[in-house]
């Protein structure tokens, strides 16, 4: 009895200081994001814009460039949302087609994906009449008036980077395409992805998830007590609220659930609370239980990597194991505040060996690695439950030329949001990665011909009129 007591009390005091870590940075995050608005908004207001002796390159040159398109992760958002900060901490800046679609934070892998065609095709987000019938909520959501990428097709493919969660919903994306599960649009394939590039990717789950909350037997439901239930009470009171001006600088996505007070009323708030509707109900229609090992596995089981289609992975790590012994922190100083705690955790965690392993052959010691979200196992490559064609990296030049239908991974040293939202805590390290995989879409991945890029095709014509 004392020993549960005591049990208990540590997971109590644990959880409170992993609820006031969290909030902290979230509230860090959107002070940042207004601080960063009003100094802009000052500051156009005092200074006028003035003419630069800029070049400005060829709008056809540039258009002729396959979209590099950005894909967040858990939390995250695109362009247009909280104000003028970047998720990507402004890589997108590094090349002269980049798009970063504002997809649903907390949604799951499933409506991301839906929502990423639209965003990037045009139209109304359909979410598909049997998922949404089984999830309970809308089958249509956002209206894309225009679509990013209106051309998009097997002719004109698109390189896609996904971080976290993002390149798992790439993957999700791409496997619908190739069964043609976008109704009028009949010709979709494989073959409209060019390549993919996960940066510190959700490929396999994460032990993260039984931690924040959510149960080992079943990797779906919720412990009841957790940070995960703090989450849920905040997102549904946040959505049922529904202050426009607060959603629409930030927005976890899940309007298609209707949570709002003005559909649904008192009684749809507690429906919500209990458990009996909207996307914490029994469905699971929510992000984190796709990132468990058992939600990755089902996915897993219905995607294939394609023999066209290039893959590179970036598997980070902020953990060691000293003369062999027991996993801990690399450190101190070089893993963020915000993940610290975690990443000891996961390099202690053990599946209960009271229920079921998730899948045959696990063993805790190949998820210890890890990077305060995510286990370095995970990030490679797909693993579970059919391993797929890999190959590790040491120097990007080993893997050159690069083979479609192959995951070329590199085991990078950093934390989970190292190369997002603050560039200067990367310093040279986010030019190096960014730089790594804009250059090796640009340059190393192409089905036909070698692509020429803006600046080339500028250099090339004056080369021939010199001549």
């Amino acid at each position: 009895m004392i020993q549960r007591l005591v049990v208990t009390a540590l997971q109590l005091a644990e959880l409170s200081v992993s609820s006031v870590v969290h909030m902290m940075y979230g509230l860090y995050i959107f002070s940042s994001a207004v601080a960063g608005d009003l100094t802009q908004t000052l500051s156009e207001s005092i200074f006028k814009s003035e003419t630069t002796g800029e070049v400005k390159r060829s709008t056809t040159q540039v258009n002729d460039l396959p979209p590099i398109v950005l894909v967040h992760g858990i939390f995250g958002f695109g362009k247009g949302r909280l104000g003028g900060l970047s998720y990507f901490a402004g890589a997108e800046k590094k090349d002269e087609r980049v798009l970063v679609p504002d997809l649903g934070s907390l949604t799951s892998v499933h409506d991301r994906a839906r929502e990423l065609f639209y965003y990037l095709k045009g139209g109304r987000v359909d979410y598909g009449e049997d998922h949404s019938k089984a999830c309970g909520h809308s089958q249509f959501g956002r209206f894309y008036e225009k679509g990013e990428y209106q051309e998009w097709d097997e002719d004109h493919p698109i390189h896609f980077v996904g971080h976290s969660a993002g390149a798992q919903v790439v993957r999700v994306l791409q496997q619908m395409l190739a069964d043609k599960m976008f109704d009028g649009y009949e010709n979709t394939n494989e073959n409209w992805v060019l390549s993919l590039t996960s940066l510190s990717g959700a490929l396999n789950g994460t032990t993260r998830t039984y931690l924040d909350g959510i149960s080992p037997e079943d990797g779906k439901s919720l412990k009841l007590i957790s940070l995960l239930q703090i989450c849920k009470l905040g997102v549904i009171m946040y959505d049922w609220l529904d202050i426009p001006w607060l959603k629409s600088y930030y927005n976890f996505g899940f309007d298609h659930f209707n949570m709002s007070w003005k559909k649904t009323g008192l009684r749809g708030l507690v429906d919500c609370l209990l458990g009996n509707a909207g996307p914490f109900a029994s469905s699971g229609d929510w992000i984190l239980p796709d990132l468990s090992i058992q939600g990755s596995m089902k996915l897993n089981a219905n995607l294939k990597t394609f023999p066209n289609t290039f893959y590179f992975s970036y598997a980070t790590k902020r953990t060691r194991k000293p003369l062999g012994m027991m996993t801990v922190p690399s450190g101190v100083m070089g893993i963020h505040p915000l993940l610290f705690i975690r990443v000891l955790q996961m390099s202690q965690w053990r599946f209960p060996r009271d229920i079921p392993l998730p899948y045959k052959g696990y063993r805790d010691e190949d998820w210890q690695d890890n990077d305060g979200a995510l286990n370095t196992i995970s990030m490679t490559h797909p693993r579970i439950p059919v391993e797929h064609s890999n190959l590790i990296v040491h120097s990007d030049s080993d893997c050159l030329p690069l083979q479609p239908g192959i995951w070329y991974y590199k085991i990078v040293e950093a934390d989970h949001i190292l190369f997002i939202v603050n560039r200067e805590r990367a310093g040279v390290e986010f030019d190096l990665i960014y730089d790594s995989i804009f250059e090796r879409c640009r340059k190393h991945v192409f089905r036909k011909s070698p692509q020429t890029l803006p600046n080339e095709a500028q250099q090339q014509l004056g080369g021939d009129q010199e001549d």
